[in-house]
């Protein structure tokens, strides 16, 4: 019978073989090789371009050529994006395009290309490329036949100074081309949100109001008929009494609409007061607290009161709860509401609860929108909007 092994007698178990040229070491390779042939023809391009651009400048023609160079340079940090993408596996965003406006006219248009970052710095790239260039081309061939055996490790190192290089040089402009990008999006929300809304008030008032009007308006004018033929009887009295009920219902339905819109309490009163009467409406019981030293500007506190108003219509349908609770408040530059309730759980922005249109929404206006729902135990949504102080009214 033999001993059993003692753990510090156990062999260690090595990692398993790799090999040092891969797929992804041979994509480097094949990257830092192309460096001196495209660098080549990027630094010739970007020299003959501003020097006969600059030597022109006297000349009408300088400046249109020297924008026109950067409108190239461009396309030069486009094809050098593309080639890093496929070869080094880096993923460089794509600038915007050069603003345009149709005012600008042929000066606008100039001077717009003149200043534009994006070209200027491609063309520092395609300038600065070539001693690169010739070095990692140099290195890498050489090593292919003397340095074998740490080649991977030299490739890795000039590939990451690649990497570096082309994050700097050839990524849009930061934070402002990430922002325009953003607001321009946004927009698009905005837009999408402000068509649907009209749609549906369109909508209830062709079926809802308008309606009941016109059936108003005929049963007024039978009335009226009778009553000119002189057949004031039973049938007159019921026909007025209908015609009344369909003027209150119509008024209900047009109170409703406006309570859609943009709610009166709201306007007379704020938020606290509008988002108990909003609770109030809620098939189930829900304690309201709003902190607010003051009230926020009319469009943030508009999205504000649509967004409770929606998620307790959400808790009503869907969340089989018991009790729900609604909080507010101001927390330096932001307006915070949480609504939380003891329901069933499980909600998401992608079930079709319309918490997807109001994330995208909140997201049009800098806010955000976060959805806590775990399965059985309740849900609790957070919002936050930028706060904005809202302006004397005008006389």
């Amino acid at each position: 019978m033999t001993e059993p092994l003692d753990a510090s007698d156990a062999q260690p178990v090595l990692p398993r073989a790799r090999l040092a040229y891969d797929a992804h070491t041979w994509k480097e390779i094949a990257y830092l090789l192309s460096n001196f042939p495209l660098a080549l023809l990027g630094f010739i391009y970007a020299v003959t371009a501003l020097a006969l651009g600059a030597g022109l400048t006297v000349t009408v023609v300088g400046l249109p050529l020297i924008a026109a160079a950067l409108m190239g340079a461009r396309l030069i940090g486009r094809v050098e994006r593309g080639r890093a993408r496929a070869l080094l596996g880096v993923r460089i965003d794509e600038p915007s395009p050069l603003p345009t406006r149709p005012g600008d006219g042929f000066f606008g248009r100039l001077w717009n290309a003149l200043k534009d970052p994006v070209g200027w710095r491609a063309m520092l790239y395609a300038v600065m490329r070539l001693p690169w260039g010739i070095l990692t081309f140099v290195v890498t061939l050489v090593g292919l036949f003397v340095l074998w055996p740490v080649l991977p490790f030299v490739v890795r190192g000039l590939s990451n100074a690649d990497r570096a290089m082309a994050r700097a040089l050839l990524s849009p402009s930061d934070e402002l081309e990430r922002r325009i990008e953003e607001l321009e999006s946004d927009r698009g929300v905005v837009v999408d949100t402000a068509a649907a809304d009209l749609r549906r008030i369109e909508r209830d008032l062709h079926d809802g109001a308008q309606a009941r009007l016109v059936n108003l308006a005929m049963g007024l004018g039978l009335a009226k008929e009778k009553l000119l033929e002189g057949q004031v009887d039973d049938t007159v009295a019921a026909m007025v009494d209908e015609a009344h009920g369909e003027v209150k219902l119509a008024l209900q339905e047009l109170r409703d609409l406006a309570r859609g819109i943009h709610p009166a309490v709201l306007t007379d009163r704020g938020l606290d007061a509008a988002l108990s009467s909003v609770a109030s409406r809620c098939t189930v019981p829900v304690k309201v607290t709003a902190d607010l030293p003051a009230r926020p500007a009319e469009a943030i506190e508009g999205i504000a009161y649509f967004t409770v108003s929606e998620l307790l219509q959400n808790v009503s349908k869907h969340s089989g709860a018991r009790s729900a609770s609604v909080e507010v408040w101001r927390s330096g530059e932001r307006l915070l509401i949480q609504v939380k309730d003891d329901g069933q759980g499980g909600a998401s922005l992608d079930k079709g609860t319309g918490m997807a249109g109001l994330a995208e929404r909140l997201g049009a206006v800098d806010g955000l929108f976060v959805v806590d729902s775990p399965e059985g135990e309740g849900t609790t949504v957070t919002a936050e909007l930028p706060w904005r102080d809202r302006t004397p009214q005008q006389p």
